[in-house]
């Protein structure tokens, strides 16, 4: 008996244990990235920048809640928020409340589909076969049908109430003490909502500071920001490959941009010039996948200094 269950109990233990670890603890072990990049004009005094993405709220993570509303302590320059804001239709006025304080600073933000669409159970196994086929979200497959509509424009209409800047294909100059700092978003390249057409160009030169925003990050978009000469791009979506192999890393990013860049900061070049690009592993799941594994739940503080 010992000899014939001994290593399928071992091994349905382990699975537990990694389970239990993976759902309990390190997805509600929220941490704070801290990261410096050199991308200001000489002489431009340093910039704070707090990024939040993927929250992913369903109602009631009440631990959640409390470490958005202690970002404020940060004092951070202006936020950023990249988008997937939600994963329960009915926890708007809970992401509203969470990112309350923080939006008392300057800020922009762009959605991602999960602001739009809630989400659907799905086997896991489905992001290897679409990294190994190239089909990602809309792209390449067949619209989505069937999907629960989010109220993204209550969390629109919250966000632009409190002076946030809508990016959705679009620009925004940022005034903060005295520095302006240009953003140029798009929608989510993720269900195809993206129109780079729209706000193509680079940056104006009527601000002090340019900088792309977007949720998923797509070569695509990446190679139009970095051809266009944005120093800095800043996304999300990745999870930073949400549960990752010790000593190895993601193993999917749920976009075409590969697993060395799924979180954190890196650089992208395109037509002979390149950006610095941030990652945001995020601080939610999707509430039928709510773990993670060697990826802690995440907000990061960029500090922009001058480039050398």
């Amino acid at each position: 008996m010992r000899a014939r269950y001994g290593v399928p109990l071992g091994i349905t233990a382990v699975a537990t244990a990694g389970l239990l670890y993976s759902a309990g603890f390190e997805a509600r072990s929220f941490r704070l990235r801290r990261v410096t990049v050199p991308v200001l004009p000489s002489g431009m005094r340093p910039l704070r920048v707090l990024q939040v993405s993927d929250i992913h709220m369903v109602g009631g993570q009440r631990k959640k809640q409390r470490w958005l509303r202690s970002l404020a302590g940060l004092r951070p320059d202006f936020v950023i928020n990249t988008g997937d804001n939600l994963s329960d239709p009915e926890a708007v006025p809970e992401v509203l409340d969470s990112l309350g304080p923080l939006m008392e600073f300057p800020g922009a933000y762009v959605f991602g589909s999960n602001d739009y669409y809630g989400p659907r159970p799905r086997n896991p196994v489905r992001y290897l076969l679409e990294k190994a086929s190239g089909r990602h979200g809309l792209n390449g497959n067949p619209p989505a049908v069937g999907v629960i509509h989010n109220p993204w424009e209550d969390l629109r209409d919250g966000f632009d109430g409190a002076g946030w800047l809508n990016l959705t294909n679009t620009r925004g100059i940022l005034k903060v003490e005295g520095v302006s700092v240009e953003l140029t978003g798009l929608d989510d390249p993720h269900i195809k909502r993206d129109r780079y057409a729209r706000v193509a160009g680079g940056p104006s030169g009527s601000a002090d500071f340019s900088m792309g925003v977007v949720h998923a990050p797509y070569l695509r978009v990446l190679d139009a920001f970095a051809a266009d000469a944005y120093p800095l791009i800043m996304a999300g979506h990745t999870h930073g490959g949400q549960v990752c192999v010790p000593f190895y890393g993601a193993l999917v990013t749920n976009c075409d941009l590969d697993t060395d860049r799924v979180k954190g900061l890196s650089t992208h070049t395109a037509e002979g010039r390149t950006s610095y690009l941030h990652v945001s592993a995020g601080c939610g799941t999707n509430r039928y996948t709510p773990v993670r594994f060697a990826c802690p739940p995440e907000a990061t503080l960029l500090t922009l200094v001058g480039r050398e």
